[in-house]
């Protein structure tokens, strides 16, 4: 576990492990670095590096929650692999992730060696950001994480076949034991920031995704999203015909990455990069 500073004086939070092809773990909007937890052992022979955003994890809180946008943190990814000396990196961005890399196509197309999106593309449905609404900056109002287990069991939609034990460890991930209950592992401030994003008006992020170089793509779809849609899909792999496609079954959103069809699509798209 490492550190490194920005430019505006944060220290955030990364791992690197490994070796071989650079591939740069970008995690949803209210995750960690932990969210790849799952696909880890399935992506040997590759050097993984991943990042806690501002605000989120292990990494320092913003000063102001204006600094939560898309925009400083593809800053803050771009002073990472500065930090690291990489001039190229291929990305697996999950749900934020992904924008952060459609993000880092605009800006710096020539650092991307590929990149894989985690149910997230350059459309994002009401219906998601409803539920995003819900929750985010909020509490749980369960005490431990044995009943936020038994919670996310029944409140992910979506979601099918999924061990109690899996539940256990999002539990876990995702919020910190105190003397009071659970508390989440970011800056609740975060909810500031995404509301008034929304309403100020999503970009067009299509000039984004048409950024991308030409390298290898992919996207993975959970089956019963309600932020990714099979039309934003397809309208991706028309645009970009050599993208991989893959639809996870039982899946909401975000798939866990270790389902056999995600593990499938990443090593192809790895093995496009190598």
């Amino acid at each position: 576990m490492s550190r490194f500073t920005t430019s505006d004086g944060l220290s955030l939070h990364y791992e690197d492990s490994g070796d071989g092809l650079p591939v740069l773990c970008l995690a949803g909007l209210t995750r960690t670095s932990r969210d790849f937890d799952y696909v880890a052992p399935h992506l040997a022979g590759v050097r993984l590096i991943r990042m806690d955003y501002r605000g989120r994890g292990q990494s320092d809180w913003g000063k102001e929650w204006a600094e939560y946008a898309l925009p400083i943190e593809v800053r803050d990814v771009m002073e990472l692999l500065e930090h690291l000396g990489l001039p190229k990196v291929a990305v697996l961005g999950t749900s934020r992730g992904g924008l952060n890399a459609m993000g880092m196509a605009a800006a710096a197309p020539d650092v991307l060696l590929g990149v894989a999106f985690n149910d997230v593309g350059p459309v994002i449905e009401d219906k998601g950001l409803d539920v995003i609404a819900e929750y985010i900056g909020r509490h749980p109002h369960a005490a431990t994480h044995e009943q936020m287990a038994a919670a996310l069991a029944h409140v992910m939609q979506g979601f099918d076949n999924v061990p109690a034990d899996r539940w256990l460890q999002e539990a876990r991930t995702q919020y910190r034991q105190t003397d009071t209950g659970l508390e989440i592992t970011y800056d609740p401030r975060l909810r500031d920031a995404t509301l008034a994003a929304r309403e100020a008006g999503l970009p067009d992020l299509w000039p984004f995704f048409d950024a991308l170089p030409d390298v290898p793509l992919a996207v993975i779809r959970g089956a019963n999203s309600e932020l990714l849609s099979e039309e934003t899909v397809a309208q991706m792999k028309a645009r970009r015909p050599n993208i991989l496609t893959t639809t996870v079954p039982g899946r909401g959103h975000v798939p866990f990455l270790d389902e056999p069809e995600s593990v499938s699509t990443l090593t192809t798209w790895i093995e496009a990069m190598t």
